[in-house]
């Protein structure tokens, strides 16, 4: 009995992601008639039909999907076999890391220089994502580790704790919150600004306030660095994250903080994998190293 290749459950997974030959070939870094021809035959091996063409669209039949899934589950396997035996060594080899925007442009030019230097022979393959995306790319074998902040609701996610991350208050430096002893969350949540949704730091500081109706909220900005722009024109007052504003957020701007008085004004920043990965010892020591280079 032929079984299939990997290879080919490969092809299958991808163009399930993509929806489309191009992009899946692209990621596979095969041409689109060898990702094609790896389909058909994958069909034909099974005897099922499994994705409908057209030109316009790709999509997969109901069984098509539940092979989909069935390859998912072959690939993470075979990738944890292949893993074992390589967890006791220096940190070396490839490493498919995400990590979170509200993190990476903060974390990673402390970080890579430092892995560079000291590990020379680890490949980093960073992705950046939001926090939905790093989760389902866990669970879907395409990512080895992930560097998340907590709270955050991903499921079969092993953690090692790097750092606690504080929030802080941002508002122009003539804002009169500045003149307030202990600002309370009435004096500014009126006019916070947040994050799109996707964002976990947006639910953060929905969560810190308390204020489900700010969902809501007419202004918005894609990133931090729009947001203290906004901020900076005296349009309203938000939360930062404190690696942010110790990152240079602010340089050159209006733009002050606070710190709140809420103990729990912070997100925890860790790194996560798959429960159960066979190289679980060697994301730990990722994660030491992570702490080690903030240092």
């Amino acid at each position: 009995m032929t079984l299939p290749s990997l290879k080919q459950l490969r092809y299958l997974v991808h163009l399930h992601e993509h929806r489309n030959f191009s992009r899946a070939a692209a990621a596979c870094n095969v041409t689109q008639a060898a990702l094609s021809s790896g389909i058909q035959e994958l069909e034909s091996l099974l005897r099922l039909h499994l994705v409908e063409r057209t030109r316009r669209m790709v999509a997969f039949t109901a069984v098509g999907e539940q092979v989909v899934e069935k390859a998912r589950e072959l690939l993470r396997v075979a990738q944890d076999l292949g893993n074992i035996g390589h967890g006791e060594g220096p940190l070396a080899g490839m490493l498919r890391l995400g990590i979170i925007p509200t993190v990476g442009p903060y974390l990673l030019p402390r970080l890579l220089p430092r892995f560079a230097s000291s590990y020379p022979l680890l490949e980093l393959h960073v992705r950046e994502e939001f926090s939905a995306n790093l989760c389902a790319a866990l669970g879907h074998g395409e990512l080895d580790c992930a560097i998340l902040a907590l709270p955050y609701p991903c499921t079969a996610l092993d953690y090692d704790f790097l750092f606690d991350d504080p929030l802080m208050l941002a508002f122009h430096m003539e804002d009169p919150v500045g003149g307030l002893a202990t600002p309370q969350e009435a004096d500014w949540t009126e006019r916070l600004l947040l994050l799109p949704d996707g964002h976990c730091l947006r639910d953060h500081a929905l969560a810190l306030c308390g204020r489900a109706d700010l969902q809501r909220q007419a202004m918005s900005a894609a990133t931090l660095q729009t947001l203290v722009h906004l901020v900076d024109n005296r349009l309203g007052v938000t939360l930062l994250p404190e690696m942010a504003v110790q990152a240079g957020l602010l340089h050159g701007l209006h733009v002050t903080t606070r710190t709140l008085p809420d103990p729990e004004a912070k997100r925890r920043i860790v790194l996560a994998w798959r429960s159960g990965a066979a190289l679980s010892t060697t994301y730990q020591r990722l994660a030491q190293a992570i702490r080690e280079a903030r240092h």
